[in-house]
């Protein structure tokens, strides 16, 4: 039964960035050109210049022997999301602590995994590709590829969570100057509107234990599918997409 210890408390705010120990942005590229379709995800320093965007853009192309029109469409695509996460970047966050729960549902070549678990997004010393790698570890997941998906898909979710806080003290800045009671923090984010505010419920100092009869819910799932069941999930899912 894991116990998340709360420590000493934080500030209530900082400025805008992943509430996380290093702060990557997680990127997801799909691009389609001339019938040839380049799918990928992963996590990148905001802080990089843009130069690295073209030579990671040329070499990816140049190494998955992709026509070179598929250049110019990743580039787009990768510097229009660092370009949202610097829009929010010198704004205030709120980081009251709280534990929201995080859900992964993916399907890695033939490795399928679904999991839940209970995350504390104020703690800013926590680090999504080490809990993945602790993970697979513990799942005996040998797949490389795996641990990488699992943190990026961690960070996706927390990134939802902080952008949601920016948008929230934004309007609680746009009501107080108005002269109205600006509203505590909200978000309309499915994280965080599934969340557990500790302050309010344990104070300052506390833990958040599952419940036995819980514990079920929280039991990761691990499926290892055949070539040809991999097939049939790739077509549905490009069917899917297509038709989205």
């Amino acid at each position: 039964m894991k116990t998340v210890s709360l420590g000493a408390a934080r500030p209530s705010s900082v400025k805008f960035r992943m509430p996380t120990r290093d702060n990557l942005v997680p990127i997801r590229v799909d691009v389609e050109v001339d019938g040839q379709r380049y799918r990928d995800a992963f996590t990148w320093n905001p802080c990089d210049p843009d130069s690295e965007i073209i030579s990671f853009a040329k070499r990816t192309a140049k190494d998955l022997k992709l026509p070179a029109n598929f250049v110019p469409q990743m580039l787009h695509s990768i510097q229009g999301q660092l370009a949202e996460f610097r829009s929010y970047e010198g704004e205030e966050m709120q980081i009251r602590e709280k534990i929201v729960p995080l859900k992964i549902d993916l399907r890695i070549n033939n490795t399928v995994i679904r999991d839940q678990f209970l995350w504390d997004i104020g703690n800013l010393d926590s680090d999504p590709e080490e809990f993945a790698r602790t993970l697979c570890d513990d799942l005996n997941i040998t797949d490389p590829e795996v641990g990488p998906a699992i943190a990026v898909s961690i960070r996706e979710q927390l990134y939802e969570i902080a952008s949601q806080s920016v948008s929230a003290m934004r309007e609680a800045a746009r009501v107080s100057k108005k002269g109205r009671r600006a509203p505590e923090f909200a978000s309309n984010s499915k994280a965080m509107n599934n969340s557990l505010d500790l302050f309010k419920y344990f104070g300052s100092k506390g833990s958040v234990v599952r419940k036995r009869k819980e514990w079920y819910l929280y039991e990761p799932v691990v499926d290892v599918i055949t070539n040809e069941e991999v097939g049939v999930t790739d077509a549905t899912e490009e069917i899917n997409s297509r038709n989205a």
